[in-house]
């Protein structure tokens, strides 16, 4: 039920750096402090209406699974805020931040969305009705809509500030990884260095996640990550392996051919498709069924997953 969780809808505290769609970022000099609102967007605008308790779903889910498997080492978390806790300076605002606020080592994000399917739908889906291909991957002709692939694919994607993201081929990443090495002062051949280390890490953690959701009745059809260089490194940064950053079907539902259930953010993409909206702001206003219908979804997704129910902040 939505009275379980006060909203959090926007933050406004010292040392705001940035507002994402979703995220608010906080400068703490050595440190980020990101802040998993319960703001939610689809079609890349934030919708009007709040989901009570995502942000703390995003956050939870997130460390549970860089805690859980080993291909997401190294990465950016440094600790979840909780009430006993809390960055310096933050104190008064522990409440707020506990359960949804990641401390955070500084990386330098790499701008590229680095996205893996292991089934075909979606924009994927779309693309390769249209060309036989996804991301310049060729595909096998005859595929069917939610197919299961013979091996998940890496299909990296823009990473726009604003607007829509871009599928772009493995090489355009590379250039686009190359100009951003070298912004940093690196080789000009680090970029693809850094970008198949990408490719390598982000096949590795869909992997380890697909077969440990298979064993809990959840397939992960596919998700997009994100990398950060911070001493050397390249660490897995921002959230993962979410409802807002992949897709979670209900194993037992499923079947090719056909658009599954699931437990993501899907369903209010299909609610929105459903109305007569050009998918330009403002958005249409979510009705209470629709809200509270996503937050079950999203709570369900990480009690299958952790096989727990989601513990609240100080409780």
């Amino acid at each position: 039920m939505t009275e379980r969780f006060s909203v959090v809808d926007r933050t406004e505290l010292p040392g705001l750096s940035k507002r994402g769609k979703v995220r608010d970022i906080y400068d703490l000099g050595q440190q980020l402090m990101i802040v998993a609102t319960d703001r939610i967007s689809a079609f890349d605008v934030v919708l009007g209406v709040p989901i009570p308790g995502k942000g703390v779903v995003l956050t939870e889910l997130t460390r549970f699974w860089l805690e859980t498997l080993p291909a997401c080492q190294p990465h950016h978390l440094e600790y979840v805020v909780e009430p006993d806790r809390v960055p310096s300076g933050y104190e008064s605002y522990a409440a707020q931040l506990a359960g949804r606020a990641m401390v955070v080592k500084k990386a330098a994000v790499l701008p590229i969305e680095c996205v893996v399917r292991g089934y075909l739908y979606g924009s994927g889906w779309q693309e390769y009705q249209a060309t036989g291909k996804v991301s310049g991957v060729k595909l096998p002709a005859g595929l069917r809509l939610a197919e299961r692939l013979e091996e998940p694919i890496f299909t990296p994607s823009t990473k726009a500030a604003t607007g829509h993201d871009e599928p772009i081929t493995f090489e355009q990443a590379c250039q686009i990884a190359r100009r951003f090495m070298l912004d940093l002062g690196a080789a000009p051949g680090a970029g693809r260095a850094v970008m198949e280390e990408a490719w390598r890490r982000s096949i590795e953690i869909y992997r380890q996640a697909h077969g440990y959701a298979a064993a809990r009745g959840i397939i992960i059809a596919d998700t997009k990550f994100e990398f950060g260089l911070w001493n050397n490194q390249l660490l897995l940064v921002d959230e993962v392996l979410t409802p807002d950053s992949s897709r979670f079907w209900p194993a037992d539902e499923y079947e090719p051919g056909r658009s599954p259930p699931s437990y993501d953010k899907q369903f209010v993409r299909d609610y929105l498709a459903s109305l007569n909206w050009d998918k330009k702001p403002p958005a249409p206003s979510i009705p209470e069924h629709i809200v509270r219908a996503t937050q079950d979804r999203y709570l369900q997704a990480y009690r299958l997953l952790t096989g727990r129910p989601l513990q609240l902040p100080g409780a």
